[in-house]
């Protein structure tokens, strides 16, 4: 009876043992989730296997005599742009006001270019006002690394606003940028280090400038590829009731 007794204690014992560490286990799988990736709420607007939703926008005569091929093509998951004429390559399906915007690019030797925010559909023919860097933004690309910034530097919002510092890596290597538009204010990274914040309304010659727009990538006479373009509206997230800051 006794040895039966002793049985029954261990069982008993075990058993609670096994079913605190149950409950604990429990308790932690009942813990407040971790914090959303940093990727939450973003969509993709270039799919890597075609130019949906992108259209080409380019300077009358400025392709090369008897060339007619487009400037942008896909090449393996990338936005490949050939640097033949001038021009922008304007994702069409719609405009973004509050926003954050990232993608990754590759400049080679001597290449131009840049990303436009806010902006309008590029004519030519209707003269210089309908480029980013007149109408609304131009962040400008260049292989100007280890060089002093500038407002025409990589990383400025071009001819109005100097980066804080050149982070644009050495041509050839891969950058990755976000741009978070909130209002009048325009943050941008650059491969990791806050480059602007930037208030429009402080300077005369930006507090106009167009609070919502297209988003476009620059041809200027020289190659460059994109990929991995995603965009999150801020408006969205805000109504949400997470704080876009914060990511």
């Amino acid at each position: 009876m006794e040895r039966r007794r002793g049985i029954l204690q261990t069982i008993t014992t075990n058993l609670v043992v096994v079913m605190a560490t149950v409950a604990t286990m429990a308790g932690e799988e009942l813990a407040p989730p971790p914090p959303a990736p940093a990727d939450a709420g973003f969509v993709t607007i270039f799919d890597g296997r075609s130019l949906d939703g992108w259209i080409e926008e380019a300077t009358p005569g400025s392709m090369p005599h008897g060339d007619d091929r487009p400037a942008w093509t896909v090449e393996a998951d990338t936005l490949a742009c050939n640097g033949l004429g001038f021009g922008f390559l304007r994702y069409a399906r719609r405009e973004f006001a509050d926003f954050t915007l990232r993608a990754e690019f590759q400049l080679p030797e001597r290449s131009n270019s840049g990303i436009g925010i806010r902006t309008c559909p590029f004519d030519a023919v209707a003269g210089a006002g309908t480029r980013p860097s007149f109408h609304a933004y131009e962040i400008q690309f260049l292989n100007d690394s280890h060089q002093p910034p500038s407002p025409k530097s990589s990383g400025s919002l071009y001819r109005y606003v100097a980066p804080t510092v050149n982070a644009i890596k050495p041509p050839g290597e891969w950058n990755l940028i976000e741009v978070t538009c909130r209002g009048p204010r325009i943050r941008i990274r650059l491969n990791g280090q806050e480059i602007q914040d930037f208030d429009q309304t402080t300077l005369p010659e930006t507090r106009d400038k167009p609070l919502r727009g297209y988003i476009c990538l620059q041809n200027h006479c020289s190659p460059v590829r994109f990929k991995h373009l995603r965009i999150r509206d801020e408006a969205a997230i805000h109504e949400a009731g997470e704080d876009p800051a914060a990511h």
